[in-house]
């Protein structure tokens, strides 16, 4: 009694501690001719509590609790405004706040006079990158109509125009995705980040990114092009960033709950919880999805974690870290040949393959702004965990079957992986003045040093189920592939006058992978392997702005991707590792026009792209041995890629409280051989002007929006062409691992309604046609063939937020 006495004292107590500190906060707009803004939308962030100005251009906020907030001002036709406020006292009047004419962010849209942005170009103060003229892109994935639950990627990137999504590990699982015809296998063209932390699992050894974070917990999505690889890495795609949601920092503890239904039994849920104690704040999630799957025999078991804590020492100065884990068990049904595809195309080839990733991100930063406009920032980072699969690894149309004289199933092999990954970045950043402007310089260096190993060909030790545990004989193959590499960049942002800018950077890698290990029946003194990374890189963008609704921007930079383990790792005695096999190196370049017209209604964003990708990886033949082959695993040859992504985005409708807008995200490009030949057979065929495999002339996407007060829904037509899908431009074949992947067309239906401040309901309806299709034919894992796409499915889901 005396506890529950105790313990209620305390909350009347906290109750009223918490009555007695909140402030009344009162303001104005105004125009640059002093005359008073009715109608525009006055937004307190953290709190997302959004109200109006009246004739009078006044705005009330009431009750609010002392803390840090930010102000944001926007209205049709004037430039958005941004305030940091310390709110410490009973009331607090801020002085007339004057807003200007001109453009807003683009793509933002407006129902009675409130702004609701879905896509927009990243801004300087968004961003540790230096932008300039890059092309750069951000979601904001709590604004779109989209399956969140289920990471639908066609969804979430739905307005950003060439990225080609494929489907791989089940829906929800993964985010495979790729822009300008590179690999979207595990998304591992691009430097993928959390938070700015990486997260592909070894850069140089497997740069796919296994870990997978919930989408309900990302507050946005932040996409720079390659041409800005010179700071964040050398990657040919760019950089990927994913940015967590923030704790509401009025609070000392919020709640929020996303809770989603749906077809082939789908139940998800995520739960996360953050708020502000004196000077640190914090935020944590725990994330559960089940489900059954469109194909027969697949399961889906995922479940990831998050905490984040920062203690702000200062205004300047912060120092954050935190743990991310994520874990799934992904049943793997097995590819298809031709024929099984059109016959029954959810059926299954396999029933006891399966695959888990288990990642952890560890990371610690220091972030402090310096005295005369400078900044540092410090960060060290790790990936650590493993992959494990245990799979019957014949190619499609080889059948699964118990041996009918001994009874027993084939052997099933057994592949792990592990990754030690470390990181650490330093980067500093200086403003100075440059004939009478601001100019920007910043440098910085990258430490990895990373242990992958690979033990493979292991023999499964039981028949069934998901057992990773291998017989006495061991792995075939137990390697080592170790990496230590350090990264200098320079870049230097020259703005000569207030509306034209240069960037011009450099970047040096210095660093060596080293192969190590054991294969069986494969002579030793052929396996160690050495790859040196040593080289400039260097680029140049420019960005012209002569007003506020116009830009014109372009640039070139050097790029690399790192030999990887998969390249050199000979499959058989026959196969031989090129000593001198080459990193491959090329470039980006991109030349674009954005803005804005008819009174900002009409967002658009054009750009034409040239993707040069050199010494590309591959097989060749060498020779004979025994009456076999000799393979090379070599550099076959260079290819180019090029051109155009166009966005254009329309409000066609608006009332004081709907608007009816439409956009089209579209890019048309071409991938060929300059030059290049690889083995077939005895000997090596030439693929000079052969198609590039996985890249599509055509990815459109199309959509109209409607936008209530209080709900909206987007209605969506997606359109991929047909490609090729090896570099012979193989037309057909009966097993399906090679041959045309025809092109698809999808329709999708996404909405959601508010009930009130605290529910929101979100319904998707993904593939409304029921259209059976795939979108790669893989070489490697999952299987060679066909991996049936998923068909019609509906999501329902209810958030609850205090």
């Amino acid at each position: 009694m005396k506890r529950f006495t105790l313990l209620a004292m305390g909350i009347v107590g906290s109750l009223l501690c918490n009555a007695q500190n909140t402030t009344r906060l009162t303001g104005s707009v105004i125009n640059s001719n002093m005359s008073p803004i009715e109608g525009a939308t006055v937004k307190i962030k953290e709190i997302n509590k959004v109200i109006q100005t009246d004739k009078s251009g006044q705005f009330s906020f009431e009750s609010l609790r002392y803390g840090d907030y930010t102000l944001h001002i926007s209205f049709i036709g004037f430039l958005s405004y941004s305030e940091e406020l310390k709110l410490d006292m009973s009331e607090v009047r801020l002085s007339p706040i004057v807003i200007q004419e001109g453009l807003q962010n683009l793509n933002e849209i407006s129902v009675n006079a409130r702004k609701r942005r879905t896509i927009t170009t990243l801004d300087d103060n968004e961003t540790e990158i230096l932008l300039g003229g890059k092309k750069s892109e951000m979601v904001s994935v709590s604004e779109i109509d989209a399956d969140i639950s289920q990471k639908n990627s066609r969804q979430l990137f739905a307005k950003i125009p060439g990225v080609f999504v494929y489907d791989m590990d089940g829906s929800g699982n993964q985010v495979n995705i790729s822009t300008r015809g590179l690999d979207p296998h595990r998304s591992w063209e691009f430097n993928v980040r959390l938070d700015n932390v990486i997260t592909n699992s070894d850069m140089y050894g497997y740069p796919a990114s296994h870990f997978s974070m919930p989408m309900e917990s990302i507050e946005r999505i932040e996409i720079i092009r390659g041409t800005g690889s010179l700071q964040y890495g050398a990657q040919f795609g760019g950089m990927l960033n994913y940015v967590s949601k923030k704790a509401d920092t009025t609070k000392s503890i919020g709640f929020e709950s996303m809770n989603s239904i749906g077809s082939y039994g789908l139940k998800s849920t995520y739960n996360a919880v953050g708020g502000r104690i004196g000077k640190f704040q914090y935020y944590a999630y725990f994330s559960k999805r089940v489900s059954d799957g469109f194909r027969v025999n697949v399961e889906s078991d995922y479940e990831s974690e998050y905490l984040r804590i920062e203690y702000l020492h200062s205004k300047k100065t912060s120092i954050s870290g935190g743990l991310a884990r994520s874990v799934y068990m992904y049943r793997i049904p097995g590819p298809l040949t031709e024929e099984q595809f059109q016959n029954a195309p959810r059926q299954s080839s396999r029933s006891r393959n399966f695959y888990t990733p288990d990642i952890f991100l560890p990371y610690l930063k220091l972030k402090s702004e310096l005295a005369n406009d400078a900044t540092l920032n410090f960060m060290v980072s790790a990936v650590l965990g493993e992959r494990k699969s245990v799979q019957f690894t014949g190619v499609s149309g080889v059948a699964d079957v118990e041996d009918p004289i001994s009874g027993k199933l084939p052997d099933r092999q057994v592949d792990i992986d592990q990754y030690h990954s470390y990181t650490s970045e330093f980067s500093y950043q200086k403003d100075y003045p440059f004939l009478g402007n601001k100019s920007t310089a910043k440098v910085g260096l990258r430490l990895i040093k990373n242990n992958l190993s690979r033990r493979q060909k292991g023999v499964a030790s039981e028949e069934t189920g998901a057992t990773f545990e291998v017989t006495s004989d061991g792995f075939g193959r137990d390697l080592h592939y170790y990496t230590e590499n350090l990264a200098l960049f320079f870049e230097n942002q020259l703005k000569l006058n207030q509306f034209f800018s240069i960037n011009l950077g450099v970047r040096y890698e210095n660093g060596v992978t080293r192969m190590r290990g054991r294969i069986s029946d494969y002579s030793e003194n052929e396996l160690p392997t050495d790859i040196k990374h040593a080289f400039p890189l260097i680029g140049a963008d420019f960005n012209y702005q002569p007003k506020t609704s116009f830009r014109f921007y372009g640039g070139i930079s050097q790029a690399y991707r790192p030999v990887i383990f998969a390249d050199i790792i000979p499959t058989n005695n026959y196969e031989r590792t090129d000593k001198s096999l080459k990193d491959s190196k090329g470039y980006n370049a991109e030349l674009g026009l954005q803005g804005e017209l008819f009174k900002n209604r009409l967002s658009y964003n054009v750009t034409a792209f040239a993707l040069k990708y050199n010494n590309r990886m591959g097989k060749q033949a060498i020779g004979f041995e025994n009456e076999n082959t000799i393979i090379l695993r070599t550099n076959i040859g260079n290819s180019l890629t090029y051109g155009l992504e166009a966005y254009i985005d329309a409000t066609i409708w608006m009332k004081p409280k709907a608007l009816v807008s439409v956009f089209s995200a579209t890019s048309l490009m071409k991938g060929e051989y300059l030059n290049g030949s690889i083995s077939v057979g005895y000997a090596n065929q030439s693929v000079d002007g052969n198609s590039l495999p996985g890249v599509p002339g055509i990815i459109t996407r199309n959509g109209v929006t409607v936008v209530g007060t209080r709900w909206s829904t987007t209605f969506q037509y997606s359109y991929t062409s047909g490609f090729y899908s090896d570099p012979l431009n193989t037309e057909f074949a009966e097993n399906g691992t090679v041959g045309l992947v025809p092109g698809y067309g999808l329709f999708d239906l996404n909405g959601a309604y508010r009930l009130s401040d605290m529910f929101k309901l979100r319904l998707s309806l993904s593939n409304l046609t029921n259209k059976i299709y795939f979108t790669k034919r893989p070489t490697g894992y999952p299987g060679p063939g066909i991996w049936t796409s998923d068909g019609r499915s509906i999501v329902l889901g209810l958030d609850f937020k205090i």
